[in-house]
């Protein structure tokens, strides 16, 4: 039996144990490992191990196809999430702008049927009247600028949430308290942080080891999603298990708030985080990069 490299999509047929009924069943999801068990993580990230010896057909399946629309949903949900301090709508961009705390929350995304290059001047003139860069956030196929090099080049990805995970010994609230800023080591104003449109926004945090930060909110079809950000653990707790803590809690949290769905926003770059994340059942669905509008 040949198995295909971890990562691969594949369907498994394998026999259940002797006088089950029916006597096989099936798995689909992304291949985990390969010894001394089959490891096979589902859309719903549940994780079934199937004993090579019960493999009845192991085939590789291409790659999920990935709709405009859903990608669009997506960012929709992700752009009220993280929507900076004043907001506008130019034909089809949503224009955020956050006193240049964060890329994302100063930059403009085209989360519109109708946003193009006709409104990059009003996006330019926008932002220079704040004295800001006029980034330009980019999910693949919501626009296609000119071939530039990928600033941020970001992995986003996605989970099906089925019912809300087990989660113990996190602390939630509504604000970031002073351990909560201090765990997270970064100078981002309380009010950036809270900022959330039409939606909810928690705060998760283990004590004297790691912060979180997550966010409920709706995509265009009436679709909730929660989505993760500002997830950091303190250098000496790290390799505990504390990132995934922070996360199964606020995933947790976005089930109990109504979200069917999740995601996270990953630099491309960052490995680690993305081994976390592909562990818990997210699956990359697309990637954003920023542009300077000037350069358009």
């Amino acid at each position: 039996m040949q198995v295909p490299p971890a990562g691969t999509r594949v369907i498994i047929r394998y026999r259940l144990p002797a006088g089950s009924e029916p006597p096989l069943t099936d798995v689909i999801g992304h291949l985990l490992a390969d010894y001394p068990k089959l490891q096979v993580r589902t859309k719903h990230g549940e994780i079934v191990d199937v004993d090579p010896a019960d493999v009845v057909v192991l085939k590789a399946l291409p790659p999920k196809t990935v709709r405009t629309a859903d990608i669009r949903k997506l960012e929709y949900a992700a752009a009220l999430a993280w929507p900076g301090l004043e907001r506008r709508w130019v034909d089809g961009w949503l224009l955020r702008a956050a006193n240049g705390h964060t890329h994302r929350g100063n930059s403009a995304v085209p989360l519109g049927f109708d946003a193009d290059a006709s409104a990059i001047p009003t996006i330019i003139d926008f932002y220079a009247e704040r004295g800001l860069t006029p980034w330009l956030s980019l999910p693949d196929r919501l626009f296609r600028p000119p071939e530039r090099p990928p600033h941020l080049e970001t992995v986003v990805m996605a989970i099906e949430l089925d019912g809300p995970p087990e989660a113990s010994g996190v602390l939630l609230a509504g604000s970031p308290d002073a351990e909560w800023l201090r765990l997270l080591q970064r100078e981002l104003p309380v009010e950036v942080l809270t900022a959330v449109v039409d939606g909810e926004v928690v705060f998760a945090t283990v004590p004297g080891a790691g912060v979180g930060r997550a966010a409920v909110t709706t995509a265009p079809d009436g679709g909730r999603w929660v989505g993760l950000s500002s997830v950091r653990v303190d250098e000496a707790a790290r390799g505990r298990g504390v990132a995934r803590r922070l996360c199964t809690a606020l995933l947790a949290w976005g089930v109990e708030s109504g979200a069917t769905r999740g995601y996270v926003q990953v630099l491309a770059d960052n490995a680690v985080a993305l081994h976390l994340y592909e562990s818990m059942g997210f699956v990359p669905q697309h990637r954003s990069r920023y542009l300077d509008a000037r350069s358009l």
